[in-house]
């Protein structure tokens, strides 16, 4: 039976549809020139050179070849990038697991913790990187301060190649794990209890019902929050561009900064579009391979 078109459709069916078109066209333009527009843009821009200043000048694939051949610092920032985001995603997943066990048991004043834990998660990016860019300088910052009065050396946190990264990734993926700590919670408490109490007549123990019961029935949300942190660690921002900017000497120079200086510093527009879409199929290969290679460690309740 062939579908009816608009023209088929009689006066009431006409008015209904364009007073729902009408309801909907806000959200319409909005994608259209904030979702579609550049996103078409972005692709034909990375196959131009492109200042702002001047006409776009058709080239091919040459920002992709470039960033590939002769820009060590794309290379660099590409390391870096998975550095830290390879790091920084299973340590925030540990601590904020291992903060929900704890917050799960029963404890004086467990609702005042649980806020504490989680205070950390609301407090805009902005603001957290202001507050430990002082904590942590090493001429008035509070830690160094405190390490000065023991009579112990200072420790460049931000300012040494070789513990800016990992300063940074604390600050980011560690201060900051409260909502995927709350996740976390949320599913602790939904597992079934009959499962511990299964286990506890077949004489388990407690680190043997948490490693057999707690964490498989917890692997559903440890994806979703390995996916999740995949995808905001590439295009994490806020923390490396007010703690280090890149620095020092590009050891925290992500892919998000790089891109980010090519496009607004440098007026290298079209190579930042280039770069995004690397970014974006970056991620999509690295998340297909995690819905693939979770199938036989992920336990889903209702399929198993």
């Amino acid at each position: 039976m062939a579908k009816e078109g608009i023209l088929h459709l009689s006066y009431q069916e006409r008015r209904r549809l364009a007073r729902g078109l009408i309801f909907v066209s806000p959200w319409l333009l909005g994608l259209l020139l904030l979702g579609a527009y550049p996103l078409i843009s972005s692709i034909y821009y990375s196959l131009h050179r492109y200042d702002l200043m001047r006409p776009a000048v058709f080239i091919g694939l040459s920002n992709y070849t470039e960033l590939f051949t002769t820009d060590p610092t794309f290379k660099q920032a590409l390391v870096n990038t998975f550095c830290y985001v390879g790091i920084g995603v299973p340590v925030s997943i540990i601590s904020a697991f291992l903060a929900a066990t704890l917050l799960n048991t029963k404890m004086l004043g467990r609702p005042v913790f649980r806020a504490i834990f989680y205070f950390p998660a609301i407090v805009p990016a902005t603001v957290s990187a202001t507050v430990w860019s002082f904590l942590l300088n090493p001429q008035y910052g509070a830690i160094n301060a405190t390490l000065r009065a023991f009579k112990l050396p200072i420790v460049p946190f931000l300012t040494s190649p070789t513990y800016a990264m990992p300063s940074v990734i604390s600050i980011a993926w560690v201060w900051g794990c409260g909502y995927t700590m709350v996740l976390f919670l949320a599913t602790l408490q939904d597992v079934p209890r009959e499962l511990y109490e299964a286990a506890t007549v077949d004489g388990a123990g407690a680190w043997h019902k948490y490693w057999n019961v707690t964490i498989p029935m917890c692997t559903p949300v440890i994806l979703f929050n390995l996916v999740t942190g995949l995808i905001y660690g590439f295009q994490d921002f806020t923390f490396l561009r007010l703690l280090t900017n890149g620095g020092p000497g590009n050891a925290t120079e992500v892919f998000s900064l790089e891109l980010f200086k090519n496009a607004f510093e440098y007026l290298r527009m079209g190579k930042a579009c280039a770069m995004a879409w690397v970014m974006f199929i970056i991620v999509v290969i690295l998340t297909v391979l995690l819905f693939k290679s979770s199938a036989r460690v992920v336990y889903y309740a209702d399929t198993n």
